[in-house]
C-alpha cells in the first residue's frame, strides 16, 4: 500500500489509500471542499498549488496552511539523500499543465535558485505559481501575460 508523507510545517504524518477512503469529502465549489472527521466540520479551501514541488497551500476553517506532499518515490530519494542530484541546474521550466499565464515575476538575467517564483498560471480555477526547480540565470521567457499554454510548453529558459 502506498504511502504519502504529508509536511504541514515542523509536523509530518502518512496517509495511505485506506485513509484516504476514509474520508468524508466533498466539493462545495472550486477549490472549496467540506469535510466531517471525528464529529467535527470542517470548511476546506485550496489557496495555491504548486504541482511540480508538491507543494499546496490550505485554509481549514480559517487558518493557513503550507503542505508538502511525498510519494513513496519522493520518500526514497529523501532516505537516499540523491535530493543533491535534484538540485542541479535545469535548463528549461516547461507548463506542467494547461492554462493562462497572469503574472510574470522573473527577469531575463535575474539570478534564481530552487524556489524563487518565476510566473503564475492560472488552470483549474487556481491560481499556481511557478518556481525555479533549481539555479540558474534567466536566458529568455518565452510568454507573457494572458498567454494560454499547453502542458510541457517551455515557459523559461535558463543557463
Amino acid at each position: 500500500m502506498n504511502n504519502y508523507l504529508i509536511s504541514i510545517q515542523e509536523d509530518s504524518f502518512t496517509f495511505n489509500q485506506e485513509d484516504l477512503e476514509a474520508l468524508d469529502i466533498i466539493s462545495i465549489g472550486d477549490s472549496q471542499y467540506h469535510s466531517l472527521s471525528d464529529l467535527k466540520s470542517y470548511d476546506i479551501k485550496v489557496i495555491q498549488a504548486d504541482f511540480p514541488n508538491k507543494l499546496i497551500t490550505v485554509e481549514v476553517n480559517g487558518n493557513t496552511y503550507p503542505l508538502k506532499l511525498q510519494d513513496q518515490y519522493d520518500q526514497m530519494v529523501d532516505k537516499l539523500g540523491m535530493l543533491a542530484a535534484k538540485s542541479q541546474q535545469i535548463n528549461k521550466v516547461k507548463a506542467p499543465m494547461p492554462g493562462l499565464i497572469i503574472d510574470i515575476m522573473a527577469t531575463v538575467g535575474q539570478e534564481v535558485s530552487k524556489g524563487t517564483p518565476l510566473l503564475v498560471l492560472s488552470a483549474m480555477k487556481m491560481e499556481n505559481i511557478i518556481t525555479s526547480p533549481g539555479q540558474g540565470v534567466i536566458k529568455r521567457i518565452e510568454v507573457k501575460i494572458d498567454d494560454a499554454v499547453v502542458k510541457g510548453q517551455i515557459l523559461i529558459e535558463m543557463e
